[in-house]
């Protein structure tokens, strides 16, 4: 292994606490000093553009695309990312090589004590097409706006009145200590997004000392269940713009998948669940959901 071992990551506070969790696994999993791995905060577009939903300007890659270059480039030896915010398809030459152990992976409401009691016609703050169309679904006499920040900024737009309401996720709030902040909505009100809760390494796909390095922190069932909800993502050749929830779980050997696809509007939707041993179980869920999806719901993914 390198001396310091590079990890890359973006440099808002939430991203440097995964990146330092990360160099405290690692330095522990290898009775190394911690000093041993520096940390390499990199600024991203994603970071840089703050008045635009990421569908409207490029999507996920905004948030990966300069972590990608620097380690293509030797000047990281790894990446740390909340894998929801990862694309499905990634370059052959970057690998996916350990996921931590999943924090909580509900999404808490901020500004209300849950959704029933928002007030008839309230501003909901979210650019998340997901939680948009989910809200919709649930409340359609919800109102949308745009509204895009780490925690401290969405929570100072809320007491800017921007908005009545909004969604965070409750790993992202737990990892900074934040876990008073808003109230958890229920699995089977609101499923999250896939790999929600999840926080990924990646590694240059031939550097093999790094993969060795990283494997150590490797936790195998998160790592079984985010991989069949990305398969998922795959199988429906969904994008930015898909409103689709999933989440995966692992009971006695067995995964079992959940998922629901939604229009944009919450009016349509479809949902259903799979169990089986791998991620071949995604591809099937996909033919379903999208055999039994409204019209408006295919038009969104691969159907």
């Amino acid at each position: 292994m390198k001396t310091p071992f590079r990890i890359g990551t973006r440099g808002s506070p939430l991203a440097l606490t995964q990146a330092n969790m990360v160099r405290a696994l690692l330095a522990a999993a290898h009775d190394r000093d911690p000093l041993d791995f520096e940390i390499v905060p990199i600024r991203t577009t994603g970071d840089r553009v703050q008045d635009r939903p990421l569908a409207e300007i490029g999507g996920k890659a905004l948030w990966t695309k300069e972590l990608d270059r620097a380690l293509l480039d030797g000047e990281i030896d790894c990446a740390v990312h909340s894998l929801k915010d990862v694309e499905t398809i990634r370059p052959d030459a970057i690998a996916l090589r350990a996921i931590l152990p999943r924090a909580d992976v509900r999404d808490r409401l901020v500004g209300a004590a849950s959704i029933d009691d928002l007030p008839q016609g309230a501003r909901i703050g979210t650019s998340s097409p997901r939680r948009a169309a989910q809200m919709r679904k649930l409340r359609p006499d919800l109102v949308i706006v745009p509204f895009r920040g780490n925690v401290d900024t969405r929570i100072g737009k809320l007491a800017a009145d921007e908005a009545d309401a909004t969604l965070l996720a409750a790993a992202g709030l737990e990892r900074l200590g934040r876990d008073d902040v808003g109230v958890a909505i229920p699995l089977d009100q609101m499923l999250p997004a896939p790999s929600q809760g999840a926080i990924g390494i990646e590694v240059r796909a031939a550097d093999e000392d790094a993969i060795a390095t990283v494997a150590a922190i490797d936790d195998a069932d998160t790592h079984a269940c985010v991989m069949v909800e990305r398969a998922l993502l795959a199988a429906l050749q969904a994008d930015c713009h898909s409103p689709v929830a999933a989440l995966a779980r692992i009971e006695g050997g067995r995964i079992t998948l959940s998922a629901e696809l939604l229009s944009e509007d919450g009016g349509a939707h479809v949902a259903g669940r799979i169990e089986g041993t791998g991620p071949a179980i995604a591809a099937d869920l996909a033919r379903d959901l999208l055999a039994r999806a409204p019209e408006p719901v295919r038009q969104r993914f691969g159907g």
